[in-house]
């Protein structure tokens, strides 16, 4: 951009082309104005606690009989309520194990909804203007999984929804798949990264038991896990050391309780809309999934 803004060639609009960069660098939501650094949040009310409680223990002990106080509700202090969920908190194991547990609990695909729309263990929650559960047929046997939640798909609260959602939509019709017929679809995760950044350690671990528990009560033939993320958080194992490229096309299973479920990694549509060389690979992924199913879930000769 020229220094001299009377150089800017006519039309120019500085504030408008900022933006345009702004979006194409991931930048969609505005949170606030500032950054907020939540451990120094933490630890200045931590010292103003500290601080309070010297001085009550420094305070000289009245004398003489306590003032009557008024206990009844008409008495009370009123308080601001305080919104559960409203206040990001550090996760820890005690929230994977809230989680698990919440998870176990669900009986059904509705309770399951439920209970993950309930849940305030994440943070993700706080920044996403929906929480996206799935889409598609609950009784197909093809399941897609996904990682997270993008920037459409937080709007509408459904997976894959956007340019990449489009994508999948129109590989699934080449063999004859439709999320509204026999595919279903989630993420591991159920509330969009702000800018699109990718999950934690922390927030794939408290998410994992509800996307497993998921799977169970969908009970499919197969899952296809879209992208190298959501076989790394699912499989573990050597999964995690391996890139897409090595992991693609690759049978494997899932182990859930006494349940071994077939898997086959291939690429996220996302990355194919950038390498659009690689749809060839994905293609023939699909292929072999839809021989699985139609041979009544046997392995496809090598």
């Amino acid at each position: 951009m020229p220094s001299d803004p009377t150089s800017l060639p006519p039309g120019f609009d500085a504030a408008a082309t900022l933006l345009e960069w702004y979006a194409a660098m991931g930048v969609d939501v505005t949170l606030a104005d500032a950054p907020l650094d939540r451990f120094e949040e933490s630890a200045k009310a931590r010292a103003a606690a500290e601080s309070q409680a010297a001085r009550r223990q420094a305070a000289p002990v009245p004398r003489g009989p306590m003032p009557a106080i008024d206990l009844s509700p008409q008495g009370a202090v009123a308080r601001p309520a305080i919104a559960s969920g409203q206040t990001a908190q550090v996760p820890t194991e005690a929230t994977v194990m809230q989680a698990r547990a919440a998870a176990q609990s669900a009986k059904t695909l509705d309770e399951l909804k439920a209970l993950i729309q309930a849940f305030d263990g994440c943070n993700l929650k706080l920044t996403a203007k929906n929480t996206v559960f799935a889409d598609g047929n609950p009784a197909a046997k093809l399941m897609l999984i996904g990682e997270a939640p993008g920037r459409d798909e937080d709007i509408e609260g459904r997976p894959f929804v956007g340019r990449s959602g489009q994508l999948l939509d129109r590989m699934l019709n080449a063999i004859g798949y439709s999320r509204s017929n026999n595919v279903y679809i989630a993420n591991v995760i159920y509330w969009r990264p702000p800018g699109n950044r990718d999950p934690s350690d922390v927030e794939i671990a408290i998410c994992r038991p509800f996307i497993l528990r998921q799977i169970e009560l969908i009970d499919p033939e197969l899952i296809v896990f879209l992208g190298a993320q959501p076989a790394k958080a699912l499989l573990g194992g050597d999964a995690v050391k391996q890139g897409i490229n090595k992991l693609r096309g690759r049978w494997c299973e899932l182990e859930i309780g006494a349940k071994r479920f077939k898997a086959l990694p291939t690429f996220h549509p996302a990355y194919l809309l950038r390498t659009p060389i690689k749809k060839r690979e994905a293609w023939r992924d699909f292929l072999t999934a839809k021989v699985f199913l139609e041979n009544g879930g046997m392995l496809p000769p090598a």
